[in-house]
């Protein structure tokens, strides 16, 4: 569709690496990673609710996780498919600050919740005759509450604030969603206020929960060295293991899109952060932690044995 076409406040996406010479394929593995993780989410929040062995506070925030996922994956893909299957590029002006806000309040969300599953590992390893009183449900709940209500507030600064700058020039997005580095670069007037913002955001959001994280870490590991059980190290080690493997996956997405400088990003480069944080992470999340949890195999071993009864 000619952006002719399009109204005044409409935008255009280029789409889904738009110079790849085979875009059938990468629609259809869209449509794949996208199933696997509606799949692999749905079942995991499934297996929480059901199983009352996985009503603890670690599964509570990992049930959480797999709402996000799903959230945020479903925030971009359809809108993606549907574009390229009826040949539309456009999206209009609320389309693209609801998706930036939806693609921003879920990170910021999934951010703080990472750093409060890092403090309830620290609990679990360090302190664990005072686990059932520090991570009791009440807390859990709100952290989980503070954890999105503080998301969505971030988000809607972080969406309000550059979607309110005037345009100038081709309302062309080279991207397959509203990103914001893709409505600065349209806009015609001096961003450098907005630039301390995002500053503050990312050292906020991003910086201060990844140095907790990695403080919780490091007395983690201090502590197991101290313990003279093999068994218990190894268990430590392992029921923290998933975590980091998340972690790593969140924060080194999350820090190249954010903390390297904004003129270094091409279009490509800012493409492949965004499907790694919007679509392999929410794949991968569920498998991650239903493969290297024997407490989520064996209820998902139980609930299919009762399916099949």
């Amino acid at each position: 569709m000619d952006q002719d076409n399009q109204t005044s406040a409409d935008f255009i996406l280029l789409g889904f690496f738009p110079e790849f010479r085979y875009p059938d394929l990468l629609i259809i593995l869209l449509l794949v990673f996208y199933i696997l993780a509606l799949a692999g989410n749905s079942v995991l929040i499934l297996l929480i609710g059901l199983d009352a062995r996985l009503h603890t506070p670690m599964y509570f925030l990992l049930s959480q996780m797999s709402v996000i996922d799903l959230i945020f994956i479903s925030s971009t893909v359809p809108k993606t498919v549907a574009n390229y299957c009826t040949g539309s590029k456009s999206i209009s002006f609320f389309a693209c600050a609801a998706q930036m806000f939806f693609f921003l309040s879920l990170g910021l969300t999934e951010c703080m919740l990472l750093t409060f599953m890092a403090y309830d590992r620290y609990v679990a390893v360090c302190s664990p005759l005072r686990y059932a009183v520090l991570m009791r449900p009440r807390v859990c709940l709100q952290v989980t509450a503070l954890a999105w209500v503080g998301g969505a507030l971030g988000a809607l600064v972080n969406t309000w604030y550059p979607m309110s700058f005037p345009i100038c020039g081709p309302r062309v997005i080279n991207h397959y969603l509203c990103e914001i580095l893709a409505i600065l670069r349209m806009s015609c007037i001096d961003t450098s206020v907005y630039e301390m913002v995002k500053f503050v955001s990312t050292v906020t959001f991003l910086l201060i929960p990844f140095s907790l994280i990695l403080a919780s870490y490091i007395l983690i590991f201090l502590t197991v060295l101290k313990m003279n059980s093999p068994k218990g190290r190894h268990k430590a080690l392992t029921t923290c293991c998933s975590h980091l493997t998340v972690v790593s996956l969140f924060f080194g997405q999350a820090m190249f899109v954010h903390l390297t400088p904004d003129s270094s990003h091409t279009p490509k480069q800012d493409q492949i952060g965004a499907v790694l944080g919007t679509i392999v992470t929410p794949m991968l999340n569920p498998l991650i932690y239903s493969l290297r949890n024997k407490e989520v195999l064996e209820a998902l071993k139980k609930c299919m044995g009762r399916c099949c009864d």
